[in-house]
């Protein structure tokens, strides 16, 4: 079994997303561990990139602040090999495809291997191009998550039938931000999910109170949560890992009667 995987075992499953670097590891680390402590069952990474296409406003700014900062793809992998050293959820990198081909995508994938990362997230990677990357993974053992939009349509069963870790569905069409309201038809896109794979599927995009993220667990497996708590990190600096631990707090606790 997939490691991710294990992170679904224990009910709905609650997924945070942190952008490294945003305002600094030191604080990006003390995140991700007050995270985990409060009941996060994996880690989303983001590593900034200078044209995040599929990021909304909070987001990017997040990636801005995180590369004038300095951070680095080699001081993201050195920053992840210190969290192992005591967080044992999943993990995994969100990232961009040309991230991976800049840096070489063999010395990549086999570096996340390496150090502890489960999986990668490559949001602009079309399904039909995902050959460039998946012998790699596999030949190091990460999971190379694929994604679910509301425009996938007749490709949902396609995309399911080879998922790997968990699926990722996204809830809206856009860019990723806090959402008042969800309207697209996620049950029907999880019932073609289902009937194609037994991999978990995530609900994410525009995901931020409790009674959202309540809603979308009757629906998936697990829920993702990424900008509300950058908009914590922006909001409190080097003081926000405590909030970003209450904040998941509460979620978390969304899920458990679900």
């Amino acid at each position: 079994m997939s490691k991710i995987e294990k992170a679904f075992e224990h009910g709905k499953a609650f997924i945070a997303f942190i952008t490294c670097g945003d305002p600094d590891l030191a604080t990006t680390a003390k995140a991700v561990r007050a995270a985990a402590a409060n009941g996060a069952d994996l880690i989303e990474l983001g590593i900034p990139f200078s044209d995040p296409t599929a990021e909304g406003p909070v987001i990017q700014g997040a990636n801005i602040r995180a590369l004038k900062g300095g951070v680095t793809t080699d001081k993201i992998f050195a920053f992840v090999r210190e969290l192992r050293r005591d967080v044992d959820i999943p993990m995994v990198f969100m990232t961009y495809a040309n991230v991976v081909f800049s840096y070489g995508a063999e010395k990549f994938i086999s570096a996340c291997g390496d150090m502890g990362i489960d999986g990668l997230i490559l949001p602009d990677l079309p399904f039909e191009e995902e050959e460039e990357f998946l012998p790699i993974c596999r030949k190091y053992g990460v999971d190379l998550i694929s994604l679910i939009a509301p425009t996938s349509e007749n490709r949902i069963a396609m995309i399911a039938k080879e998922a790997e870790g968990f699926l990722y569905i996204v809830s809206s069409l856009g860019v990723t931000g806090t959402r008042s309201e969800i309207t697209t038809d996620l049950d029907s896109i999880v019932r073609v999910v289902r009937r194609n794979t037994d991999i978990p599927c995530a609900i994410g995009f525009g995901i931020s109170t409790p009674e959202q993220a309540g809603k979308m667990a009757r629906i998936a497996d697990g829920v993702i949560v990424g900008s509300a708590i950058v908009k914590l990190l922006e909001k409190y600096g080097k003081e926000a890992p405590r909030h970003v631990g209450e904040y998941v707090r509460s979620m978390k606790e969304a899920l458990a009667g679900v």
